[in-house]
């Protein structure tokens, strides 16, 4: 306890004041989290090591490595199934390791012969591929794990944490006026310690250390701010021990995360009670500092992200895609979408240029930056592709616009001046058909065209919802879309799109979630095992079940 109350807790309850109701936290700003997404587009191959050309995690920027479901180096496929790790090696296409991960797995990162394993609520687990897979070390943080980057083998881990407060909650016995009176008092006996994390370093051999994860003159706060939770941004080095991740936080909340080789961002996004107004706050840590990330700078723009598309940092400048208006996130009343270009100016994200008017009365379905070139797609009834020019940050301007029935929520430079969108068809009222996947030619951003389309009545591809779902394999053409459970397989070569096959597991009650390149087959990977494809002709050549 500290006595007499410092300044930092007066700071965090006057901060945390506004977001206390009668349920706790959830008061005049209604915090509304986004989707994961992928900004600028990243090879889809990987160099190292393995043993042959193989695609790698459709990735938001070059340099920069995600977690996701399904990793491969080239030598191994590693996946999470049943809440624990699978591996398969890729010369003998057998499964060679099976590891459960206390309390579940959801995701990891691979690099060399470690993997870093990332389960519920903030936990980490290290595990060594070197031999038959072994847990090195296990961390658990108090909080929510946001997301993670990678520059090869160091590893940006963001980690949500509010109060641990004992709120009370309206019943039988207390009217919800109450319950907010009771919840303010409990809020004005908090301490610094209430708001921070904790830890738990868990040994192969079951031994525990445990304490407080962050110091409090480690804690940075921005100039003006209100949030009621910390955002800590852990560091590992996958070479090295666990250990506690040499951690830095700021007094913010947040839920999406862009970073690139020198910088993370952190995104949220507030909707206010009554206007229904949406503000998208924002968070810069500088990586280049020989030594834990450094907050260096906040600010915010209007409306609201649809998810990591919307981020996109060139040449020093971080743009921003984001529908303002009021109602609902999905409500199109009154909406228009808009790209803010924000630059660094000591503490501050300040804006330096600003495009609006885009897709009046709809909402942003998908955008891609690519460099100083932008594509955003709006939908109502319609959907408008939009090219702009971002080469001058002070005045983006939008150049191009095709129209055409349905919308793509997901879009993928291909080289060239093509784009590839999948989504959905639609008629001229705006009722969904089925799944398209649209080629379009952005060679004259003025005149944005699309050349082929191919449909499939009533389908839907898991792109539409998560960007890593997706796999474009340039040297054949080769684009991979899972959908409800198997794996729709095309060719896209010259003006055409064509289906080479589908890919449908045994076991069907698990989807296919995952495709890999490598080498001359092709890898589809579900819950209960790999199928081996020849990636040219998409014949069945092995099934490798997890059990």
């Amino acid at each position: 306890m500290h006595r007499p109350r410092t300044r930092r807790e007066r700071e965090l309850r006057e901060a945390a004041k506004a977001h206390v109701g009668p349920f706790g936290f959830g008061g005049a700003n209604r915090d509304v989290g986004v989707a994961k997404g992928a900004a600028e587009s990243a090879p889809a191959t990987a160099d190292k090591p393995g043993t042959g050309a193989h695609s790698a995690t459709n990735n938001q920027a070059e340099g920069v490595g995600e977690p996701d479901v399904v990793q491969t180096d080239g030598r191994r496929v590693v996946t999470v199934a049943d809440g624990g790790l699978r591996v398969a090696d890729v010369a003998t296409r057998q499964v060679t390791s099976t590891l459960d991960i206390p309390g579940g797995a959801t995701e990891l990162l691979l690099h060399g012969d470690r993997a870093l394993v990332f389960g519920p609520p903030a936990r980490v687990t290290l595990v060594d591929l070197a031999g038959p897979a072994r847990i090195l070390g296990t961390l658990d943080v108090t909080g929510s794990h946001v997301d993670a980057r990678a520059v090869g083998g160091t590893v940006r881990v963001v980690v949500s944490s509010a109060p641990r407060l004992p709120f009370v909650q309206p019943d039988a016995g207390l009217s919800a006026a109450a319950a907010e009176r009771g919840n303010h008092a409990v809020l004005e006996r908090a301490t610094v310690d209430d708001w921070l994390p904790c830890y738990t370093l868990t040994t192969p051999d079951g031994g525990t250390t445990s304490g407080r994860l962050v110091e409090c003159s480690r804690i940075s706060h921005p100039r003006n701010y209100r949030a009621a939770s910390l955002l800590t941004v852990l560091t590992f080095d996958l070479a090295g021990e666990l250990g506690t991740g040499d951690p830095v936080a700021v007094v913010a909340d947040g839920q999406t995360v862009y970073g690139t080789a020198s910088a993370l961002y952190v995104a949220h996004q507030r909707w206010q009670a009554g206007s229904g107004a949406a503000r998208t706050e924002l968070y810069q840590f500088d990586l280049d500092t020989g030594g834990p990330p450094e907050h260096v700078a906040s600010g915010a723009v209007e409306g609201a992200l649809l998810n990591q598309y919307a981020l996109s940092e060139h040449d020093g400048h971080l743009r921003v895609a984001t529908t303002t208006g009021s109602g609902t996130p999905d409500g199109p009343g009154g909406s228009e979408s808009r790209v803010t270009v924000l630059e660094r100016r000591g503490s501050r994200l300040a804006e330096t240029g600003l495009l609006t008017g885009l897709g009046p009365g709809e909402r942003i379905y998908a955008v891609r930056f690519a460099g100083p070139v932008g594509y955003v797609v709006t939908f109502r009834q319609t959907d408008p592709l939009y090219t702009l020019d971002l080469s001058d940050p002070a005045r983006p301007r939008a150049v191009g616009e095709l129209k055409i029935t349905g919308y793509s929520a997901y879009l993928h430079p291909v080289g060239q001046g093509r784009l590839i969108g999948v989504g959905q068809e639609a008629d001229r009222r705006g009722v969904v058909q089925g799944l398209q996947v649209s080629l379009f030619d952005v060679t004259d951003p003025a005149a944005p065209r699309r050349v082929t389309q191919y449909r499939l009545d009533g389908g839907w591809a898991q792109v539409e919802a998560d960007p890593r779902a997706f796999l474009y394999w340039e040297p054949s053409g080769l684009l991979v879309l899972p959908t409800h459970a198997e794996a729709l397989v095309l060719r896209v070569a010259g003006d055409r799109i064509t289906e080479l096959g589908r890919s449908a597991h045994p076991t069907r009650a698990q989807p296919v979630r995952r495709a890999v390149v490598l080498g001359a087959e092709l890898w589809t990977v579900s819950g209960a095992g790999i199928l081996v494809h020849d990636a040219t002709t998409m014949t069945p050549r092995q099934w490798l079940p997890f059990r």
